[in-house]
């Protein structure tokens, strides 16, 4: 499916933006690369290209529109085209909503919302080109309530907001648009602290027994990609909160809260 197409990925120095890639590397996609840990970066383009296929690392920091556009056209520079642009830079800010400050707020929504939407804005002219893809990375947070962590769960809801608006922008244009929504799936989210700052040593507070492998999440998300779904929601217990959450809000409201 993916084979000598061009796929950018945001955030791809870890996570889910790592397995992506490897992921889309298998299919014989040409890959380009960007996050703000280049050596990570390096690590990965490394397996990647020891796999066979081609690969492009772009630093870059999403909170930095002049570098998002650097970014596309580098790629257009190397590579000629852009099929799928993966927009998955993100973090979570952690505390109460009485306790966040505005920069807190501030950076949780440029990160998450406003890079996202300006990912896009600058693939998209080659995305039209191409009758490609954007694909944007949301949350199952989107569709529930979340204590502890409202600023994450505001800007998913953001996401998938822009997401359904941008399913009504693009018509005509043979661009797509996937929103994917995981469940709990292993990342190093729970390692970024509030600033944005790496701990590696940092321990991950979600539920072990409901976590799903990278390596698995990267499949079932690339085949979304390739189906080109409008919304994609994993795992299984994430679908359920999703579907819970827009039809029976008191009980999601109770899972949630035993949930922790």
């Amino acid at each position: 499916m993916f084979k000598d197409k061009v796929v950018w990925i945001t955030g791809a120095s870890s996570g889910l933006g790592k397995f992506m890639a490897y992921e889309f590397a298998s299919q014989g996609a040409v890959l380009a690369l960007s996050a703000r840990r280049k050596d990570q970066l390096e690590e990965v383009k490394a397996t990647i290209e020891s796999k066979g296929a081609k690969c492009l690392v772009l630093p870059c920091d999403v909170l930095e529109e002049s570098q998002l556009e650097a970014a596309v056209q580098t790629i257009i520079r190397e590579f000629g085209s852009l099929d799928v642009a993966v927009a998955n830079a993100g973090y979570g800010v952690v505390g109460k909503i009485k306790n966040l400050s505005a920069k807190e707020w501030r950076r949780q929504m440029d990160v998450n919302v406003v890079g996202l939407a300006l990912t896009y804005k600058y693939a998209f002219p080659y995305l039209k080109e191409a009758q490609g893809r954007i694909v944007l990375i949301g949350s199952v947070a989107a569709y529930v309530p979340n204590p502890g962590v409202g600023a994450y769960g505001a800007s998913k809801a953001a996401v998938r907001s822009i997401g359904q608006t941008l399913q009504l922008e693009l018509k005509g244009t043979g661009v797509s648009c996937t929103v994917i929504h995981p469940g709990f799936v292993e990342s190093d989210i729970a390692k970024v602290d509030n600033e944005g700052v790496f701990h590696p040593e940092n321990p991950d507070p979600r539920p072990a027994q409901l976590m799903w492998p990278t390596d698995k999440a990267a499949k079932v998300m690339v085949r979304a990609i390739a189906k080109r779904k409008r919304s994609y929601v994993f795992t299984g217990h994430g679908k359920i909160l999703a579907f819970i959450g827009q039809h029976f809000p008191r009980l999601a409201a109770l899972l949630v809260s035993k949930m922790g």
